[in-house]
């Protein structure tokens, strides 16, 4: 039978330690601050982080509300046009509607054209990934094993360009502006580029490379819904062609929500243009491509101007108000339990 000692250390051996090194980091001796809190630095801090919230808040919601916008709704006044679409056999059949609408006032300053969808989930996991980023950067690239099938190739194996439900779902009605002044009809000049973001522009899309874009894109095919092939989006910029499209870039960036808008043009201002958009009758001309009824949507042009805080969106600034007034309450309601605490205690000191 084991002897049950025989585990034990030994006389003259060694104890094995467990205790940490002798250091300021392992025995917790490091310089630290702890804070001594006491009623007044307590309350000063809601009451300043209060009054900063509220101030910031204020200022956001005043800046929001400065904004000029109209929103019209061309759904319904389309309608003849819509149906067309509904059936896709009439994709190659132009339609063309008109909206009338009028401006009481001047809209001052720089104006931006959106369109709306409304009712359109972007925010689905198979339609978000199914891109081909390679592709977007112009590389020769196999889209078979990408995520853009069944988006990829057509039957007889042509690749799509771009590939992926993204870019086959591109927004492509075509909208422009007409003022009527007096008995006269003016086109209002829109800006077509410069609306996307710089890193989208020169980082995140490139074009192949070759010596023109047509024989870049040699070999591929438009993708089922497009009307024209990639590179011919902008017959009249070569440079607005291809993957470095505005009108492309901006609609790959797909939106959190199904109600999003998208910035569709700039107003070119130049003369009678100059100050802005000023008050009179005005019409949209639309092609309309863009079907939307087989999902209960709708769409929307929006003009509007934008201010330091951004465009017409009071969320941030309605945020920052209920944070100053949640901590400049809870200010209130910490002074009144110190109070009542403090009378409390004076009492039984008397006592």
């Amino acid at each position: 039978m084991k002897n049950k000692t025989s585990f034990l250390p030994q006389e003259g051996e060694a104890h094995p330690s467990r205790c940490p090194d002798n250091t300021a980091f392992k025995q917790q001796r490091l310089p630290a601050w702890k804070p001594q809190l006491n009623i007044v630095t307590v309350l000063s801090s809601f009451f300043l982080t209060g009054a900063f919230c509220l101030t910031v808040g204020v200022c956001l919601v005043l800046s929001a509300n400065s904004v000029r916008e109209i929103q019209i709704d061309y759904s319904d006044k389309c309608s003849a046009c819509s149906k067309l679409r509904e059936n896709s056999s009439n994709w190659n059949k132009e339609c063309h509607c008109s909206v009338n609408f009028t401006l009481k006032e001047d809209i001052l300053g720089d104006v931006f054209m959106f369109y709306g969808l409304q009712n359109f989930y972007q925010n689905h996991r198979r339609y978000v990934i199914s891109r081909s980023d390679a592709q977007l950067l112009g590389r020769n690239v196999n889209i078979q094993r990408s995520y853009c099938a069944p988006f990829t190739t057509y039957q007889n194996g042509t690749p799509m360009a771009p590939c992926g439900a993204v870019a086959n779902s591109m927004f492509n009605d075509t909208i422009d502006l007409f003022y009527n002044r007096n008995s006269s009809v003016i086109q209002v000049p829109l800006l077509k580029t410069g609306n996307s973001w710089w890193t989208d522009k020169n980082v995140k899309f490139r074009n192949p490379t070759s010596y023109n874009l047509s024989s870049a894109f040699a070999g591929t095919a438009r993708p089922p819904y497009w009307q024209k092939p990639v590179y011919l989006l902008d017959e009249e910029d070569e440079k607005n062609n291809g993957y470095v499209n505005d009108d492309f870039i901006i609609w790959m960036r797909v939106s959190a929500f199904a109600t999003f808008r998208n910035l569709y043009r700039r107003v070119h201002r130049i003369r009678p243009f100059a100050d802005g958009l000023p008050a009179g009758n005005y019409t949209f001309r639309i092609s309309y491509n863009f079907p939307v009824t087989k999902f209960k949507g709708r769409k929307h042009v929006i003009l509007s101007t934008v201010v330091w805080s951004g465009g017409s969106n009071p969320f941030l600034g309605i945020a920052y108000v209920v944070s100053g007034t949640a901590a400049v309450l809870t200010g209130f309601v910490i002074t009144a339990i110190h109070l009542k605490l403090r009378k409390k205690k004076t009492y039984f000191q008397k006592q």
